[in-house]
């Protein structure tokens, strides 16, 4: 059985004649880094020159709003004053709803809530999504969405949500968990991780690659990936991995072995799978796949090639072996694939 980080995408949820509101909840600490992320991520669609829409004039995908509990200002956890943009009853026609992290409050030291939060957590629509960062993820699991459920949050903070939250099977060593209607993601970077992937799941991989590429950050980790990795940057005296995984995108049609990648590292199979996972939190096979499975989508959202030559520029070799491990990740066959995600010419 799949992972709820590994859970196959949904339909497309930007509807085309209007924008997807998506109401960021700034509470009292919220955490300065996390309150920006939703709006230079969702808003950056609509200035990405490879959006269809912007030839069109159609609705930009994404519209941005940040409210807070009482209409007034909250104190950052960098000690600055946030406004809000809008009003909280905004929160009542959101279709997704983001808690950033939050600090030195209640909510996290013991676990409560504040009535005014409840109430006005329940005028959101029954179907919205809820997505926290970091902290984020006390305020949901007060709320009771994440009772039963997998969940994710900062790795420093899991005991303490352990103890207030004992209905929740948390995962403190993932980077981000999808059920879709409810999504968290562990501190700080992972809410970009969770952020891209719900641009992925919305409007496509072709999509949040180029708004990855625009904000400068890594296109693509997998939920699944190690929130802490004990050895993330190797030493000065150690070449790494890292020039072999760039050598290995650079030739993901020809077939790669894990000997193969050990020997363009120069290294013996056991020490290169061992510092491969040191680095990176996962194995090099994984990630090969993973790698594989991306290119294929971005193939078929952005070309015209036969499926079976997306396979073999892909490195799958065979349509089948595609359609297994896209299906694996997706949820999709490859045509169903390119008829959900591909853009339409302007």
């Amino acid at each position: 059985m799949s992972s709820p980080f590994d859970r196959p995408l949904p339909a497309p949820r930007h509807r085309p004649h209007r924008p997807h509101r998506v109401a960021v909840l700034a509470l009292d600490g919220v955490v300065a880094f996390e309150l920006g992320l939703p709006h230079r991520f969702f808003s950056a669609t609509a200035l990405d020159p490879g959006w269809p829409g912007r030839l069109t004039g159609a609705p930009a995908p994404y519209e941005v709003t940040m409210s807070t509990l009482d209409d007034g200002p909250v104190t950052t956890s960098a000690g600055y004053a946030a406004l809000p943009t809008h009003p909280n009853s905004t929160l009542s026609q959101a279709d997704t709803i983001v808690v950033p992290g939050i600090t030195k409050t209640e909510i996290v030291t013991h676990g409560r809530l504040p009535q005014e939060l409840v109430d006005l957590a329940a005028t959101a629509r029954p179907e919205a999504r809820w997505l926290s960062i970091c902290t984020g993820a006390f305020v949901l699991a007060g709320l009771g969405k994440l009772d039963g459920r997998e969940a994710t949050t900062h790795w420093v903070y899991a005991d303490l949500f352990r103890r207030h939250f004992p209905l929740v099977d948390l995962d403190p060593d993932v980077l981000y968990v999808d059920h879709g209607d409810v999504l968290t993601s562990a501190g700080n970077a992972a809410g970009i991780d969770l952020l891209l992937h719900v641009l992925r799941s919305d409007l496509g991989s072709d999509a949040a690659n180029r708004v990855a590429r625009g904000a400068v950050v890594a296109p693509w980790r997998a939920g699944g990936q190690a929130q802490f990795i004990e050895r993330p940057v190797p030493d000065a005296s150690e070449a790494g991995t890292g020039p072999t995984r760039t050598w290995v995108l650079e030739h993901l049609g020809e077939p790669i072995s894990l000997s193969d990648m050990a020997r363009h590292a120069g290294m013996s199979v056991r020490t290169f799978t061992r510092r491969f996972r040191e680095e990176t939190g996962e194995t090099a096979g994984n990630w090969l796949v993973r790698a594989r499975v991306e290119r294929a989508r971005q193939l078929l959202e952005t070309t015209e090639l036969p499926v079976d030559r997306v396979a073999a520029d892909a490195g799958f070799g065979t349509t089948a072996s595609l359609r297994q491990h896209l299906g694996a990740a997706v949820g999709l066959s490859p045509l169903a694939y390119r008829r959900t995600y591909r853009a339409e010419p302007a």
